[in-house]
């Protein structure tokens, strides 16, 4: 009788750090590859002109760049809980509230502000309202065990149709009364507005994620705070006998990563929708951050590359649809990044761990 298992490595080498996520990538762009060619797509055409519209050209860079801002932001959202192993489903859902506040702040408080502070106040209000958005889930999991994972899940669903009823079904603050034909929302004045590079898209919030990827690396590597959570997600048992207060680290570390995906929607509106803007915040951003953050390797740094790798992808979308011949279907970047969290995921189990195949004596099997 064949007996298959997981066997988890006693060491691992530096190097899978690396080829694990490289592999991963490559992978992923062969199963498109296939599923293109069955489609009756050149795989070679669509991937050479899916780089050339992402990272060929000033505006392909620049808007490829504008895109990654928010993957940052909700890449760090994933990535600091997931160390701990606590797994935030829903920055997508913290992101609209981030985009919620931050635009309220923007229409209510920062007229004839300086841009730095006008700008200052809807980060301020779009991180609270992200982290408010990730409290309920941090207080249930760390006082009563419940899965973090299906209460952000189920709230991001209930911020997706609040930021729906805001715009669509009511004569809120934040809709624009002046919009008659088709709802939309009221713009922020441009003293809360994120300014531009030159004549692109591309603002000042990837400064901004950048510097707040660096924090991240800093509270992770050099505070108490970051000790402690890395403790934890080690053993909470371990982190319980060194004294280390678990249920404070869980909250602490849940409201982090929920203000993180509040500042990627606020972010946004800074920057690109000037607005609460349901159709252009319903892009999965959230989502992508997961995705950002397991090819990354929960590494803050490495987060800034893949974020930028993955806004290329989704900024391609629309140029596959310009190849002569059949149009390329814009879903062609959201499957390849489907594809590269799946192979991310099973590198990372077998970077950690070997498969073993052994033959077992029928006579011990019970």
């Amino acid at each position: 009788m064949i007996r298959i298992r997981l066997e988890r490595r006693l060491e691992r080498h530096w190097w899978q750090t690396v080829l694990t996520p490289t592999l991963s990538v490559l992978a992923a762009f062969a199963a498109g590859a296939i599923f293109l060619a069955i489609k009756g797509f050149d795989p070679i055409t669509v991937y050479r002109e899916l780089f050339k519209a992402s990272f060929t050209s000033t505006y392909g860079i620049t808007d490829s760049l504008t895109i990654a801002v928010p993957l940052i932001l909700t890449g760090l959202a994933a990535a600091v809980v997931f160390r701990m192993n606590l797994f935030n489903i829903g920055a997508e859902g913290q992101l609209y509230l981030g985009a919620i506040f931050g635009s309220w702040a923007g229409l209510a408080l920062t007229d004839g502000l300086p841009t730095i502070l006008g700008v200052a106040v809807v980060l301020i209000a779009g991180a609270v309202g992200g982290a408010l958005w990730a409290a309920p889930a941090a207080v249930f999991k760390a006082y009563f065990g419940t899965s973090e994972i299906i209460s952000t899940l189920m709230l991001t669903f209930i911020a997706l149709y609040l930021m729906r009823y805001l715009i669509f079904g009511s004569n809120s603050y934040w809709r624009d009364p002046e919009s008659a034909n088709f709802p939309q929302g009221k713009k922020i004045p441009t003293s809360a507005r994120f300014e531009l590079f030159s004549d692109t898209r591309l603002h000042w919030g990837l400064a901004f994620a950048i510097a707040i990827a660096l924090l991240i690396w800093v509270l992770i590597r050099f505070t108490s705070l970051g000790f402690d959570m890395n403790v934890v997600g080690s053993s909470d048992s371990a982190a319980r006998y060194a004294g280390i207060p678990v249920r404070r680290t869980v909250i602490i570390a849940l409201l982090i990563s929920g203000a993180l995906g509040g500042l990627a929607g606020a972010t946004e509106v800074a920057g690109r929708a000037y607005a609460l803007d349901p159709n252009g915040l319903e892009l999965g951003l959230g989502f992508t951050g997961i995705v950002v953050a397991a090819l990354a390797r929960y590494n803050p740094f490495a987060i800034i590359l893949v974020a930028t790798f993955l806004g290329g992808l989704r900024n391609a979308g629309v140029a596959l649809q310009g190849l002569p011949g059949d149009r390329v279907p814009v879903e062609v970047s959201l499957m390849l990044q489907g594809a590269i969290l799946l192979f991310a995921i099973g590198g990372e189990i077998f970077s950690h761990h070997r498969l073993s195949i052994s033959r077992a004596n029928p006579a011990v099997v019970t």
